[in-house]
């Protein structure tokens, strides 16, 4: 199994899949195209038709969006519970996620992905209202869940691979969660993401990648 992704500081949709495929402990092969170069696009287009990454190859199957790489591998590794079993967790779930990969395009644009600066922008109405929802959202879900685990509906799934990169854009651009209505729920669940080891794992690869040039 390969997953072809972009850079790991910026690369947020790689991310995604990334993480449930740490999760789930298979051995797969990491293969890196380098974002925002001449050849980026032909590089990219030796894998998939769409010339954009992440990309997943399993023998003769290639997947190429992100949520519909997280749904093959929640089918094809059962046992990994990239889904909650409750069928309303499990709902919950899918609708953050679905909601996350359409929506949310303010916010993705004024602040992208940087793992490894500190950044100050100033925001559009758009963006705040963006992290409203976000924040009321996270709020939601952990006042319903939070007896259960310290992820998104409990237990760790595939929502929460999808807003890691929300957090980390929190925590860039130095968004205070308390100003758009939090009460204390999603600023924890944001620095539980965050402290997540897997996250970790790919931030320390994040900065790697950017001291090698």
């Amino acid at each position: 199994m390969q997953l072809v992704i972009g850079d790991k500081n910026t690369s947020s949709w790689s991310m995604r899949p990334w993480l449930p495929l740490k999760r789930i402990g298979v051995p797969f092969e990491e293969i890196w195209v380098r974002m925002r170069q001449p050849d980026t696009t032909a590089n990219l287009l030796v894998h998939s038709g769409t010339g954009k990454a992440p990309i997943l190859k399993d023998g003769d199957l290639t997947v190429w969006d992100t949520l519909a790489i997280c749904e093959y591998l929640a089918d094809k590794f059962p046992e990994a519970s990239l889904w909650p079993a409750d069928p309303i967790k499990r709902a919950m779930a899918r609708c953050a996620s679905a909601e996350m990969h359409s929506g949310f395009g303010s916010l993705r644009g004024e602040c992208p992905m940087d793992l490894v600066t500190e950044k100050s922008v100033e925001l559009s109405e758009l963006t705040h209202q963006d992290i409203r929802r976000i924040v009321a959202l996270w709020n939601e879900l952990r006042g319903r869940f939070g007896g259960d685990g310290p992820y998104l509906v409990g237990e760790w799934s595939i929502a929460d691979a999808f807003f890691t990169p929300v957090a980390t854009r929190f925590k860039t651009y130095g968004v205070i969660l308390s100003e758009y209505g939090d009460t204390g729920p999603a600023g924890a669940y944001a620095a539980t993401l965050l402290a997540d080891p897997h996250y970790q794992a790919w931030l320390r690869g994040a900065h790697e990648q950017v001291a090698a040039g």
